[in-house]
């Protein structure tokens, strides 16, 4: 799983480069957030504890909607984006889990702990990730967007999953005013 965090690096590299320097970070943290997914996807293993959390889902969605104004984001883009990430982290977490009933088992990593190491960093990433969405933000209604994000997005990734994850979290980025 250590392995993922390099992809977040290659991820967007060659997809970026026509694109405005604020993406490259923003897409980075978003590929840094798919890589915790999976280590929550191997809790939610060992514990037996279902992928859907409504409770936690809603905690970190109130706390950035009370935090998108600290940032000059508007409450509802900041939820929007926050559900596309949380709905990407499902994804990947699905996964694994299918995956590893197949094989009969999930990796023999280390496993932190959800409560106590797992969700601080997630609550960490949530500030930066806001950040730069309000860095972006500027560009999402850029009529190039969605192209800045297709090339970064169909690099040759070997991840189909990661790779779906990714559009997946990014769906709503772009605003499209036609």
């Amino acid at each position: 799983m250590k392995r993922r965090l390099a992809f977040a690096l290659l991820f967007v590299s060659a997809g970026a480069c026509a694109a405005p320097p604020a993406l490259e970070p923003l897409l980075n943290s978003i590929a840094e957030r798919l890589t915790i997914a999976d280590q929550v996807a191997l809790s939610k293993w060992d514990s037996k504890k279902p992928v859907e959390d409504k409770k936690r889902e809603q905690e970190v969605l109130a706390s950035v909607i009370a935090q998108a104004p600290e940032y000059k984001l508007e409450p509802a883009a900041a939820e929007q984006f926050f559900s596309a990430q949380i709905e990407a982290n499902k994804l990947v977490q699905y996964t694994h889990l299918s995956d590893w009933q197949f094989q009969g088992k999930a990796p023999d990593e280390s496993r932190p702990d959800l409560i106590k190491q797992i969700r601080p960093q997630l609550d960490q990433l949530q500030k930066r990730l806001l950040e730069q969405l309000a860095d972006f933000t500027p560009q999402r209604s850029d009529p190039q967007c969605p192209q800045w994000l297709a090339a970064a997005i169909h690099e040759p990734l070997n991840d189909s999953t990661r790779q779906l994850a990714m559009i997946r979290a990014t769906a709503e980025l772009c605003i499209y005013k036609g």
